[in-house]
């Protein structure tokens, strides 16, 4: 039986009020008008009407920790499959989705992909099929295209008003050159750069549409860019992921395996630079350190309890089996760059293990050659 996000209000008040600004926000964000543009494209009240439907929130882990705990999602099946960003909102066993018209359901994790950064999620709508993008239908763009940008922008909806909605231009088409504090982006291909405010908290996993309502991509994280230093508003092309996507909810995707010959033969452990990491109690434990232990790397750096591993090189740590796996894929004498979450500010660190000591070695011989005289 699905239940209701914990952020959703219950005083009737509290929801029109919600309702209204949600309203004024999507619509003046967009400058709409009742006329029809000037380009022939359908009016954007028509569009947003035509999109919203497809375009769900999502509440999961975050809060009390400085995570946020909300983002966007696609809808891209009528079964209830959900596209969206991998992020720290999908790291927990109960992650709500809240569609358009207000009903809510609960979602299980189907896959995700470390490359692009995308997830999938599902959930069972009943017997009646739910509003959905079709990938195979998607379009691509070029700079100058019209572009509607459609999330849970500032978590303004939390049930049946409408998401955010914001109008701008495509810029530019080009690589994704961008980094989440001074770890590069894990994506390189080319991505959609978009002259409006579209990545902001909440709104990973949203859509971008032309002015017709197509869909051109998906709004990815906050990165900044390696060019300019500036925050970068963008979205993942559909066709950076559609045959993702499709394996994905056929139950064809796995992610590659590290070959025996790549794995090193003195494996780094996070213990061995001083992170004890909290219990692997549940399938995707949030990779907390519990303790730091001293005199150790890890001390004189400066970590602490309750720090939030995020990224270890350049790759996400979503959970304490991933942050083990990703550390141990290094020799035990390699440098690790970590990331981690301290009250809402992203931190680094480099570390290195101390070298191990030379075991002493007894020489036998001559203790025995001694006892015989």
């Amino acid at each position: 039986m699905p239940s209701a996000p914990s952020s959703q209000p219950v005083a009737s008040i509290r929801r029109v009020h919600v309702r209204a600004v949600a309203l004024a926000v999507a619509y003046l964000l967009a400058g709409v008008g009742v006329a029809r543009a000037s380009d022939g494209a359908a009016s954007f009240i028509d569009v947003a009407r035509e999109v919203q439907p497809k375009v769900v929130k999502l509440y999961g882990a975050g809060g009390p920790r400085g995570l946020v705990a909300y983002q966007s999602g696609l809808l891209v099946s009528g079964k209830g499959h959900v596209l969206t960003a991998a992020s720290y909102v999908l790291d927990s066993d109960e992650v709500t989705v809240v569609l358009n018209d207000g009903r809510h359901f609960i979602a299980k994790y189907v896959a995700s992909d470390p490359i692009t950064e995308i997830a999938v999620l599902h959930f069972d709508p009943g017997k009646d099929e739910v509003p959905h993008f079709d990938l195979a239908a998607a379009k691509k763009a070029e700079p100058g295209t019209r572009v509607l940008a459609f999330s849970n922008l500032f978590g303004i909806a939390v049930g049946d008003e409408p998401v955010s909605m914001l109008h701008g231009v495509i810029s530019a088409v080009a690589p994704l050159e961008a980094r989440r504090g001074a770890f590069t982006a894990n994506y390189h291909g080319d991505v959609y750069v978009v002259d409006a405010s579209s990545n902001n908290p909440g709104a990973a996993g949203g859509a971008l549409t032309d002015a017709d309502g197509h869909l051109l991509g998906m709004l990815g994280k906050e990165l900044r860019s390696n060019v300019s230093g500036t925050w970068l508003n963008y979205a993942l092309p559909v066709s950076a992921f559609a045959a993702t996507v499709d394996d994905m909810i056929a139950g064809r995707y796995t992610q590659k395996p590290t070959a025996e010959a790549d794995k090193p033969t003195n494996p780094l452990a996070l213990s061995s630079l001083g992170v004890i990491l909290v219990p692997d109690v549940v399938s995707r434990t949030p990779p907390y350190v519990d303790r730091v232990l001293p005199n150790s790397p890890a001390a004189a750096a400066g970590l602490r309890p309750d720090d939030l591993v995020v990224m270890i090189d350049t790759q996400p740590a979503p959970s304490c089996r991933e942050a083990n796996r990703l550390t141990e894929r290094l020799e035990r004498d390699a440098t690790l760059r970590l990331a981690v979450l301290r009250e809402e500010q992203l931190l680094e660190f480099t570390l290195t293990a101390k070298p191990t000591e030379p075991s002493k070695v007894i020489d036998t011989t001559k203790k025995s050659s001694d006892e015989t005289k």
